[in-house]
């Protein structure tokens, strides 16, 4: 297991510093994440080996959540003071980002001519 979480740990390294290198607007563990689905994808006895550690990971995932609760925490006097603002961000950013999905379905269904919901029962559209 050791093995293998530094097989995960060495692409989120590798993402780090492709992310630095090439100055991307990505994180570096979204990069070395990225990298390690492709690589996965090339090889999938990669996929195979990793595959115990990554649902040993994700069967504690709610671990990972305890930094965020800690930075809560620790920005607790920001919070206080722009507390209003963000919660106002985060409310109307989730608006507007399921309105803009909204109208991109509608506007891919009218595109595509499958308009009408019923037309859709049996499998077949328009």
């Amino acid at each position: 297991m050791i093995a293998t979480l530094a097989i995960i740990l060495t692409f989120q390294l590798v993402g780090e510093i492709v992310a630095q290198a090439l100055d991307l607007p990505l994180p570096g563990p979204v990069v070395g994440l990225l990298l390690l689905v492709g690589t996965c994808l090339a090889r999938p006895a990669l996929a195979q080996r990793i595959r115990p550690a990554t649902l040993g990971l994700l069967q504690h995932l709610s671990l990972f959540f305890v930094p965020a609760g800690v930075g809560i925490v620790a920005h607790w006097d920001l919070l206080r003071d722009e507390g209003v603002g963000l919660a106002l961000a985060v409310v109307g950013s989730t608006v507007l980002a399921i309105g803009a999905g909204a109208l991109a379905f509608t506007a891919v269904a009218r595109l595509t001519g499958s308009e009408d919901p019923s037309a859709l029962k049996d499998g077949r559209d328009g």
